[in-house]
């Protein structure tokens, strides 16, 4: 079955990479209207998947990610969209210059070809990657988990109800149905016919693509994220930010997970965060000197342990953390961090550009929210991805991310000298 799914990606491939940008921007508008159209069928498809992962015990922060709603639904439609109106990167010349040789020689920007995406309960996806792919002329393979099946199979029959009404190839956008583990397997081997892999899930998830992948692999998507309390902060100004990053929607990869403080300000902060939280509804993890303080509060306070530091919560639980210094946060984040997005609250310009420098991060802000790391935010349109790698792409994957470039020779019947 992948065979005949990647011959039929590979040759779509090759159709779309010669599409005009009003071409794909025609089939993306058509993606978006009929997705509205059928809302009702794609809002029925994914309550078979909420009642399925209910039944089956899934985490309230998984059954969020899950959940689509009418507004979720529009907004994703509105985000394809948002991506007919970027700037196609297909076809634009990099940079050029002629040769002492007489050979006329620039980069240009060229699709990737076919690309792999395996991602969980994260029906939004879907839409995300299809509109990104079309747009820089790539073909994808999706991979959904199981707890996705049936909002994954409506909103697929839409999108290539539209490329085949706006005269495209079906198999420019696929999707593995079956939820078998070994067809993932078969997946990460089949490098004649994907050029990229993108994992979008768990750890165990992107060590078995980095273990076992012969397709190169962006991994990201996994986001221990931390903010930096300093001693010179506005702290009013300070829990706006902390509140957000952390309440704003706790399932998302880029919410606060770990808060550190300075412990000169400690004995101030704790308790006023604490009176904050509890109004949040979250749940403190905490060692000994920052329970003590947290209690002076009404919050919830439970004792931090180890391993709570090196996973997402994904749920309205946040770690805090007493240290000494800058240095001491800093450390703390290159141990326990994920190379995602961290932040620092201060009102010291030299403070904050030590923390700009040292860490080392996808994404780092001074008196902002770690929320902001998303293609949208960055102005990118819906993104791929978060990459935490370094290599090829880092943080949220845009239209660029998703070409590579070919070098591209003029000469006047020129051989070589």
């Amino acid at each position: 079955m992948l065979e005949q799914m990647g011959k039929a990606a590979k040759a779509a491939s090759w159709q779309l990479a010669q599409l005009s940008t009003n071409q794909k921007n025609q089939a993306l508008h058509h993606i978006a209207d009929l997705l509205e159209a059928e809302i009702e069928i794609i809002l029925a498809a994914n309550q078979q998947d909420m009642n399925q992962a209910r039944e089956n015990g899934m985490s309230e922060a998984l059954l969020d990610r899950l959940l689509l709603t009418p507004e979720r639904l529009n907004a994703i439609a509105n985000d394809v969209r948002q991506v007919c109106r970027l700037a196609d990167p297909v076809g634009q010349v990099m940079d050029g210059q002629w040769l002492d040789s007489g050979l006329q020689l620039s980069r240009r920007r060229v699709p990737l070809g076919v690309v792999g995406v395996i991602y969980e309960a994260r029906p939004n996806v879907t839409i995300d990657v299809a509109s990104l792919c079309l747009k820089t002329g790539n073909a994808v393979i999706l991979r959904g988990g199981k707890e996705t099946h049936h909002t994954n199979q409506a909103m697929v029959k839409v999108i290539q109800q539209a490329l085949e009404q706006n005269g495209l190839p079906a198999a420019a956008v696929q999707a593995i149905n079956k939820p078998d583990r070994e067809l993932v397997s078969e997946l990460l081997k089949m490098d004649r016919y994907v050029d990229m892999l993108i994992p979008r899930g768990g750890a165990g998830l992107h060590k078995l693509c980095r273990e076992q992948s012969t397709i190169p692999v962006i991994t990201g998507g996994i986001g221990v994220c931390h903010t930096f309390v300093d001693q010179d902060v506005n702290i009013e100004k300070a829990l706006e930010i902390i509140t957000n990053a952390k309440v704003q929607r706790p399932s998302a990869c880029n919410s606060l997970e770990t808060l550190l403080v300075h412990e000169k300000i400690a004995s101030v902060f704790l308790p006023v965060l604490s009176h904050k939280m509890k109004e949040q509804g979250v749940t403190l993890h905490a060692g000994a000197a920052a329970m003590a303080l947290l209690k002076e509060g009404p919050a919830t306070v439970a004792e931090v342990a180890e391993e709570d530091y090196c996973d997402e919560w994904l749920s309205l639980d946040m770690n805090v953390e007493i240290v000494s210094d800058i240095a001491h946060a800093i450390d703390h984040i290159r141990t326990y961090g994920t190379a995602h997005s961290d932040a620092i609250l201060t009102e010291s310009l030299q403070q904050a550009d030590c923390f700009v420098r040292q860490v080392d991060s996808a994404a780092v802000y001074v008196n902002a929210s770690t929320r902001f790391t998303d293609g949208g935010q960055f102005g990118l349109g819906a993104e791929v991805a978060v990459s935490t790698q370094k290599l090829h792409s880092r943080g949220p994957m845009g239209l660029d991310t998703l070409t590579t470039y070919k070098w591209v020779g003029y000469g006047d019947y020129l051989p070589r000298r």
